[in-house]
C-alpha cells in the first residue's frame, strides 16, 4: 500500500531542494536567511519549539532545521505551528523547514556530531538516533550514522568541523570517505555579536569542502534565546 505524506511532510523531506540551496549558501546567508543548526528545550537549548518557529518566521528565513541532540519533538512541534499559520492565514513568508537532527558519532576515535536533514523521522533506519540519548557501541561508528541518514532519505553534514579534537584537514576527508554529504562551512567559533563567521576556519572549511565535492551549509547553533547567536 502507497502511503501519500501531507505537502509539509514531502517539503520537509525534500532532500533535492535542499541541496539547491546549499548551492547558494554563502557568509552573508546565516542568520537571516537559512539557519540550519539550532536547539531547543528537547535537548539543550533554552527555547520552547513554539518560540524557535516564531521567532524564525519574525526574522524572515527563507529555510531552517531545527536539529535538537538525538530528538525530532521539536520538529514536530514547529510543523504543526506552520500548517495550522498557513491553513489561518495567507501568509506566504512562512519558512521551509526541513527535518533536523544533531547524533553525536565517533570518527576514527574522536567524539564528533553529525547533522541529518530531510530524513524520513519514521524511517526504521533513523528511529535509534532520535531517542533523545547518545548512541552507543556500533550505532555511535559515524559510517553507520551516515548511512542511516542515507537510508531514512537525508543527507548528512559533519558540524562545526573545526571544534573537534583534531583538526578538520584531519576529520573532513575521514568523513568524506563514509559519505557525508556536507560540513557546516559557515559558523561563528567564537560567539560575535553580531554574528558572523569565523574567516579563518571558514577558508579552510570551504577548501576541503571543494576538494572532496562536499555542500557547504550554516548555522548559529543556537543554545540561547536568540536565533542570531549561539548562547
Amino acid at each position: 500500500m502507497v502511503v501519500s505524506l501531507p505537502s509539509t511532510q514531502l517539503k520537509a523531506q525534500d532532500s533535492d531542494s535542499l541541496k539547491r540551496v546549499w548551492e547558494t549558501i554563502n557568509a552573508d546567508s546565516c542568520p537571516y536567511t537559512y539557519n540550519f543548526h539550532m536547539h531547543t528545550i528537547c535537548s539543550d537549548g533554552q527555547l520552547t519549539p513554539l518560540a524557535l518557529i516564531e521567532q524564525a518566521t519574525k526574522l524572515g528565513l527563507k529555510g531552517m532545521a531545527i536539529t535538537d541532540h538525538h530528538s525530532v519533538r521539536a520538529y514536530h512541534a514547529a510543523q504543526d505551528w506552520l500548517m495550522r499559520i498557513s491553513q489561518q492565514s495567507e501568509q506566504t513568508s512562512l519558512p521551509h523547514l526541513w527535518t533536523g537532527v544533531e547524533i553525536t558519532a565517533h570518527l576514527e576515535g574522536v567524539e564528533v556530531h553529525i547533522l541529518g536533514y530531510a530524513f524520513a523521522p519514521e524511517n526504521l533506519a533513523i528511529k535509534p538516533y532520535l531517542q533523545e540519548k547518545s548512541p552507543k557501541g556500533e550505532n555511535a561508528a559515524a559510517k553507520r550514522v551516515i548511512a542511516s541518514i542515507h537510508q531514512a532519505g537525508g543527507l548528512a553534514v559533519l558540524a562545526h568541523p573545526a571544534r573537534y579534537r583534531r583538526t578538520a584537514r584531519e576529520l573532513i576527508p575521514l568523513a568524506a570517505q563514509f559519505g557525508i554529504d556536507g560540513v557546516e562551512a559557515y559558523y561563528a567559533y567564537t560567539n560575535p555579536q553580531p554574528w558572523q563567521t569565523s574567516s579563518a576556519q571558514t577558508k579552510q572549511v570551504k577548501q576541503l569542502a571543494r576538494e572532496y565535492s562536499l555542500f557547504t551549509t550554516c548555522g548559529t547553533d543556537t543554545h540561547g534565546l536568540n536565533l542570531l547567536r549561539r548562547i
